[in-house]
């Protein structure tokens, strides 16, 4: 049996909900109100037993991020599921600087698979913790935004909280 804690937040960019285990690592997290959009980014085997409504400890992080101390979120333990390329995915997104962006061909060459440029895509489609794993911080080659499971309203947020210097924000 697992348990986990999931609390929604208020931020500039809406309402954030983030689901932590037992151990205070997110499993998954977005601007959403609903705790079975959090959960769906999770696979049935992946998902905890029990959820209970509480205060989550990357709470703090939220806030500071929204407060300006970007590099704060990044700090925060996570929890992932997924085949070795997908991890290194996950590790590689982390170490994308705030402020700074790769595009989807940029991102593939980083993870060591210059040629994987679909399966870069899959790997930011797939990040549960969004936030504390800036997926958004990887646009497509010609620099426009292209997805972002949370919508690109609040893709575009991010980067420009983020102080992104790029016309290409449209």
């Amino acid at each position: 049996m697992t348990d986990a804690t999931i609390q929604t937040l208020d931020t500039p960019d809406g309402a954030f909900t983030v689901l932590e285990d037992s151990e205070g690592r997110v499993l998954a997290s977005g601007w959403t109100d609903s705790a079975e959009r959090i959960l769906g980014r999770l696979a049935d085997r992946h998902r905890p037993d029990r959820v209970a409504v509480g205060t989550v400890r990357s709470a703090d992080a939220v806030d500071a991020f929204y407060s300006g101390e970007i590099e704060h979120a990044m700090q925060v333990p996570v929890r992932q599921f997924g085949t070795e390329l997908f991890t290194e995915g996950w590790r590689q997104l982390r170490l994308i600087p705030a402020g700074g962006t790769l595009t989807y061909t940029e991102f593939a060459g980083a993870m060591g698979r210059p040629d994987a440029v679909r399966a870069a895509a899959s790997v930011c489609a797939r990040n549960a913790p969004a936030l504390f794993v800036p997926c958004h911080r990887v646009l497509r080659t010609d620099g426009t935004l292209g997805g972002f499971a949370w919508g690109l309203d609040v893709k575009r947020s991010l980067l420009e909280r983020e102080s992104v210097g790029t016309t290409a924000l449209v």
